[in-house]
């Protein structure tokens, strides 16, 4: 229902259940500021004071709008456009000589006798006429007038018809006045003869929490209420009826949910003609076309007092008039020439021929209302906003009386809009009335809140006393009992005492709202808000950054098919409500989303590219169930080409040295151990686990699987890497100090080793087994060479490393040398089979 936030309740206001903090008010209120917007809501500056006595400027009034939270989008004041013309005076007219249908006139301005070629009609000496003078622009045409020649005689300037001012569509000759001194604008006229034709229109946005403010008394009480004027009152004495309804009214019982209320009376002897100007005029300006009196007075309730409001002709309803819910298969032919039909349960009122109109949402074309009619049936009506909501969407209606009643209209006035529309359709159509008939009850929407005073302060954040705070609710229509205050029935947003420190809020005005520093819960230098993990998180990203990944953000929703390859898309993570079938389950892991915004990438003609991410995946749905990861990716070649031929296709030692430099990066230990054996996303033959013990894997990196990325739909080669930052240890000790760099003074020694093993044997297995000999003097073992066939013979090769020893206390000797060595072949034997090349 237009948008209102999941964690309001029904109806736009704060659940009452939530806790009123300073965090939900101001969320609160910035929800209704974002929310989507509907139907711009237009009145003019006349109609606003009509019901608002005031003095302010147009300019006061749109600032006081905005801050009120009713947007003004856009003010459109005739009165700008016309500001450069004048009156003149044609003191004399004669033919064209080489032109039937042009005149050649001598006008009178404020600058003097112009000679102005005119071709209209009407164009003669002894009238006062609109004159538009070299350099003023026209609206109606988009021109701005010049000095030329027509036909071989040179004109100054232009006289005007109401068309060419967007006046009105009158273009069959020039504007003529019947008073008016040389020289004066045309404005000034204009207010003082006829001030409809400048009436300023202004255009507000109206979030579905502001029903009441599609109607123009509703925006005038808002103003009142900040002080911007008197909201005018007039008293209205309900029509007594002279003669019984003949038209009788019902709701059937499985109906009155939807429609709680029906009533009506029959006005007979009406003449429908055109209505009044000043009416026309009205609608005109908000962008409405007038038809009748009769269909324009209910326009005008719709926007006046937003009470939507529908006439029968009254001759053609046949028996009397029922609401009730559709069979389903019933057809109506619409007020719009559109034949719509009902599915079961929508809402129809229904004669004993058959549906007449669509509940809430559009009249029939059958008994509508024509030049011929003679007696009206005058309907109101409250409906659930649900349903009408429900019902328009099927039918794909947009009414202004859908667009109402959808989001709620005030249950208190449908009996007070049907007496003063009676009232109104009696002044200018004549006739008389019948007796009110009425099928149901107004609904009961009473509720009252709680004003706490000292609460409302704390919450805005401003002084307000107590006194102000109830002077603001009872001018926005709350009546106040001792603390409680009970919400008018044009408030249907109002839900809770939170609603009570906004309306407070808003017509205080949050601008002046003055900013205060937060004390401080310590004295001192604060201590770091960030967590260890969220600083490793930060690192991450900068160090990533540095070694040149652009930095993505996916959406944490992926395809389930998508989610499935990396170990994801059960049930267990499967959405309620996706959005769309594209983001039906929690991502499992960070690459499908990069491999997605890749193959987007390429399909768009960028090949190479290096990509990371940093964010949560989810190994199940419930809370808790997530952990944050880094990922990079590696796409293409290395750079673009040149002549030199330096750039090359990524490889799995680019994704090892970036992965290494992230790790490091965070904190990670040194001495890592490289193994195999990573999921099946990865190339079996390409990848490392790089792990502190078998079990303990901080990352993995390597080449994807060319069957993820054929599924995927993107072309590689592709590399990439994955950490946990949650399995990388937390140092000891915690500090802004770094370590104290450990050096040797004493020579470090190096040592060849040239190791037999099978053709199988993984050179990592070798590397480790080495290492493993006296991890307290070997520093760092590195393979150097690989040799495969010759005299080796079938099934095996040579994998030459070099052992690189570092004391720390004393120089070695050579006989302690030559023991590390034979420690180094023996683990290599025991672990690989290998022995010494000979």
């Amino acid at each position: 229902m237009g948008g209102s936030p999941t964690w309001r309740s029904k109806g736009g206001g704060v659940n009452p259940a939530l806790p009123l903090d300073p965090w939900g008010i101001f969320c609160h209120w910035l929800t209704q500021a974002i929310l989507r917007k509907g139907k711009p809501m237009k009145f003019t500056l006349s109609w606003l004071k009509d019901h608002l006595e005031t003095e302010a400027s147009l300019d006061e009034i749109a600032e006081t709008l905005t801050d009120l939270g009713l947007e003004v989008e856009d003010i459109s004041n005739p009165a700008e456009r016309l500001a450069d013309f004048t009156l003149g005076y044609v003191t004399h007219a004669e033919q064209h000589p080489d032109a039937d249908r042009l005149r050649v006139c001598k006008v009178a301005t404020d600058e003097g006798e112009l000679q102005i070629i005119c071709g209209a009609p009407n164009a003669r000496q002894g009238i006062t006429v609109v004159v538009a003078k070299p350099g003023v622009y026209v609206p109606g045409i988009d021109t701005t007038i010049g000095v030329g020649k027509i036909r071989g005689v040179e004109s100054f300037g232009m006289m005007a018809s109401e068309k060419e001012l967007e006046l009105s569509e009158e273009h069959d000759g020039i504007i003529e006045l019947a008073s008016g001194e040389v020289g004066d604008k045309f404005v000034d006229w204009l207010a003082r003869n006829d001030p409809a034709k400048i009436d300023p229109v202004i255009e507000i946005a109206i979030t579905p929490n502001r029903p009441d403010a599609l109607g123009v008394q509703g925006i005038a009480r808002d103003l009142a209420a900040r002080g911007l004027g008197r909201l005018r009152t007039p008293e209205h004495t309900p029509v007594e009826g002279v003669f019984s309804c003949p038209i009788s009214v019902s709701i059937d019982d499985d109906t009155r949910d939807g429609c709680p209320l029906f009533a009506g009376r029959v006005i007979r002897g009406v003449k429908n003609g055109p209505s009044p100007e000043w009416l026309q005029d009205l609608l005109r300006a908000i962008g409405l076309r007038p038809i009748s009196t009769l269909v324009d007075i209910t326009n005008y309730f719709t926007f006046d007092h937003n009470r939507p409001l529908h006439v029968f002709d009254a001759g053609l309803v046949k028996g009397g008039l029922r609401v009730h819910r559709a069979q389903g298969g019933e057809r109506l032919m619409a007020l719009d020439d559109k034949e719509y039909q009902f599915t079961p349960g929508m809402m129809v009122i229904s004669d004993d021929a058959g549906p007449e109109s669509i509940g809430g949402i559009m009249g029939g074309a059958a008994t509508g209302v024509t030049a011929d009619t003679v007696d009206v049936f005058l309907e109101s009506a409250f409906w659930d906003h649900i349903e009408i909501a429900l019902t328009g969407r099927a039918l794909k209606i947009n009414s202004d009386a859908r667009y109402r009643f959808e989001r709620g209209v005030d249950p208190e006035f449908t009996l007070t809009g049907l007496e003063q529309a009676t009232r109104m359709v009696l002044d200018l159509c004549g006739g008389e009335a019948s007796d009110v008939v009425i099928a149901g009850a107004v609904p009961d929407h009473a509720r009252a809140y709680k004003l706490d005073a000292a609460r409302v302060r704390s919450l805005v954040g401003m002084d307000i006393p107590e006194s102000e705070q109830r002077q603001t609710l009872t001018r926005l229509g709350f009546r106040l009992e001792g603390n409680m205050a009970h919400v008018p029935s044009w408030r249907p947003d109002v839900q809770g005492e939170a609603d009570l420190v906004e309306e407070v809020a808003r017509i205080a005005s949050l601008t002046k709202l003055v900013g205060r520093p937060l004390k401080r819960l310590t004295p001192g230098v604060p201590k770091p808000v960030m967590t260890p993990g969220q600083r490793r998180m930060q690192i991450a990203r900068r160090t990533c950054a540095a070694l040149g990944y652009n930095e993505c953000v996916t959406y944490s929703f992926i395809d389930q098919p998508s989610a499935a390859l990396f170990g994801g898309g059960d049930a267990a993570t499967m959405l309620e409500n996706p959005i769309s079938s594209e983001m039906s389950h929690l991502r499992p892991a960070l690459l499908p989303g990069l491999l997605q915004a890749a193959a987007r990438n390429q399909a768009r003609g960028f090949m190479d590219m290096a990509l990371f991410e940093v964010g949560p995946a989810f190994h199940g749905g419930e809370p808790g169930e997530q952990h944050d990861l880094i990922t990079g990716l590696l796409v293409g070649r290395t750079g673009a080409k040149d002549v030199h031929g330096a750039t090359r296709a990524v490889d799995l030692f680019d994704a090892k040295a970036d992965i290494e430099a992230v790790l490091a990066a965070i904190g990670a230990p040194s001495k890592v151990q490289i193994l195999r054996g990573a999921q099946g996303w990865w190339h079996p033959g390409r990848h490392g686990r790089v792990c502190l013990g078998p079990k303990k894997m901080l990352g993995v990196f390597g080449e994807l699987h060319p069957r993820v990325l054929a599924m995927m739909e993107v072309k590689g080669p592709v590399m990439g890497f994955t950490i946990w930052p949650g399995e990388v240890p937390l140092p000891r000790k915690s500090g802004a100090n770094r370590g104290a760099l450990e050096t040797s003074d004493l020579q470090a020694v190096e040592r060849d080793f040239a190791f037999v093993v099978d053709a199988d044997v993984l050179a990592l297995k070798l590397v480790n087994a080495a290492a493993g000999a006296d991890k307290g003097l070997i520093k760092d073992v590195r393979v150097f060479d690989e040799f495969i066939g010759g005299s080796l013979g079938e099934g095996k090769k040579s994998l030459a490393i070099t052992v690189r020893l570092q004391p720390r206390d004393k120089t070695l000797k050579e006989a302690e040398i030559e023991a590390v060595a034979a420690r180094i072949v023996d683990k290599v034997n025991k672990a690989t089979g290998g022995v010494l090349r000979s």
